[in-house]
């Protein structure tokens, strides 16, 4: 496969069809399967459409770099974030401008390292909870367990409190609200939100149960007294923008927003990334004895802490794999707000560019065996937190975006997902029954996952 050379007058190539629609029944039938096909057919370029919607996949990194990096500013948010609006609000996750870099500013501090750092107990406290509730033999729907899992961490460190109950309806509602990402290109969805149909009535009624909730925190948090909880939200109150200190905090709405983001998106993407992890150990014997070996001998039998993450660098490697072949955030949609050129094309505003950790992640151009689990190909460039290799262009690997828009999460979401993998991996091992189906929704969420627990 070659990279297409400047020819701003040849037309872009892609996949056609004579029927009517033809190229988005492809896509929502297999979303996977069709940035596959058409990557491989077309090359690091390809151009489509679905419906109206002029559709440009641009796979190589130099270019996902430029789309995400470089050129950011020719862009905004994709079709399927700007209508999550509905239930995200104005949270960093959907806000586009100087509104995105002002709250950004703000809510960086929250994530530091050293902040992450105190949250450490409450992930392995109710990983340890979490396997001690696990019976040998069982067969565990491994999906959500580890949704219920993240769930609980992410309701402690933003809440303080207990919200599992309020949390599963909303989060059942996401996933029907957006059954796949190419529902957000079809013709007249707004109006068939207006609509009382049942996807879209639990979500409204999930937005509304779980504003009472998240309200109601930062209603007690602002009358609190200052031995308070230490909690996100207590963060989010006192939060101040970096560049100008005495304006006011964040509003109410403003706060609401953020935790809504962190409390749907932080918990969903290392729930499926727990579950693909445990997936890919169970069906690779080598590297789970290989992951249980560094376990035991630096974790000694004790319970796992904070200071332990960085001498888990096998573990990390684990992680790191497992991320590559199945990266919760699978793809990025950016909406061109002006023209710009891409390997000597030209993108018209409009329309909207496509770039897919899926692709990128396993195009064997930079990725040896590309579909093999080989966490071994990550300890060269260990111990590094976000790892990477010189020999391989950035933008190979992105499983938490790139550019001003990296996820702000991403230490809180090693430190986390380290510390589950080793904590829970001490004292259980799972074995398949019956092998997930991968669901390309807003995440890809390995759907029928189920696995045998066994003791070690």
């Amino acid at each position: 496969m070659t990279i297409a050379i400047d020819a701003p007058m040849t037309p872009v190539p892609g996949p056609t069809s004579w029927l009517p629609g033809g190229n988005f029944l492809k896509f929502r039938r297999d979303p996977l399967a069709f940035f596959t096909e058409t990557h491989r057919a077309y090359g690091d370029i390809a151009r489509f459409s679905i419906g109206p919607q002029q559709v440009y996949l641009v796979s190589h990194p130099d270019w996902i770099e430029d789309v995400l990096v470089t050129s950011a500013k020719k862009f905004h948010k994709g079709v399927a974030l700007q209508r999550a609006k509905r239930l995200l609000g104005e949270g960093l996750l959907t806000s586009e401008g100087q509104a995105h870099l002002k709250q950004r500013r703000t809510i960086q501090p929250l994530f530091h390292r050293q902040q992450v750092q105190r949250f450490a107990d409450a992930m392995v406290k109710h990983a340890v909870r979490w396997r001690e509730s696990v019976t040998d033999g069982a067969t565990l729907h491994v999906t959500n367990e580890m949704g219920a899992l993240t769930l609980a961490i992410v309701g402690e460190t933003l809440f303080s409190s207990n919200v599992q109950g309020d949390a599963d309806e909303v989060r059942e509602a996401l996933g029907d609200a957006v059954q796949s990402f190419g529902a957000a290109f079809l013709p007249g969805i707004e109006m068939l939100e207006r609509l009382p149909l049942p996807v879209f009535t639990r979500v409204r009624k999930a937005r509304e149960r779980l504003d009472r909730v998240i309200l109601k925190v930062i209603d007690e948090r602002r009358r609190a007294s200052a031995d308070a909880p230490a909690d996100l939200i207590s963060m989010l109150l006192a939060a101040r923008d970096p560049e100008n200190p005495a304006a006011p905090g964040m509003s109410d709405q403003q706060i609401r927003d953020e935790a809504m983001t962190i409390f749907l998106a932080g918990h969903e993407t290392t729930a499926n990334a727990m579950a693909w992890t445990w997936h890919l150990l169970g069906s690779s014997p080598p590297v789970e004895r290989k992951l249980h070996e560094e376990v035991d001998r630096v974790l000694g039998g004790r319970v796992p802490n904070v200071e332990d993450v960085p001498k888990l660098e096998y573990t990390r490697a684990v992680v790191a794999e497992s991320m590559r072949l199945y990266p919760p955030a699978w793809t990025i949609g950016r909406k061109a707000i002006e023209s710009h050129t891409i390997g000597g094309y030209t993108i018209d505003p409009k329309s909207l560019v496509i770039v897919s950790q899926w692709i990128a992640h396993r195009d064997p151009r930079w990725w040896p065996e590309a579909t093999s689990f080989r966490p071994e190909r990550w300890q060269s460039v260990l111990p590094q937190l976000v790892p990477h290799a010189p020999s391989r262009p950035k933008y190979s690997y992105f499983p938490f975006g790139g550019g001003s828009r990296l996820c702000i999460g991403e230490s809180f979401a090693w430190t986390e997902a380290i510390l589950l993998l080793a904590t829970i991996a001490q004292r259980w091992r799972f074995t398949p029954v019956k092998p997930p189906v991968p669901e390309p929704r807003i995440t890809l969420r390995p759907s029928h996952l189920q696995m045998h627990a066994v003791r070690r």
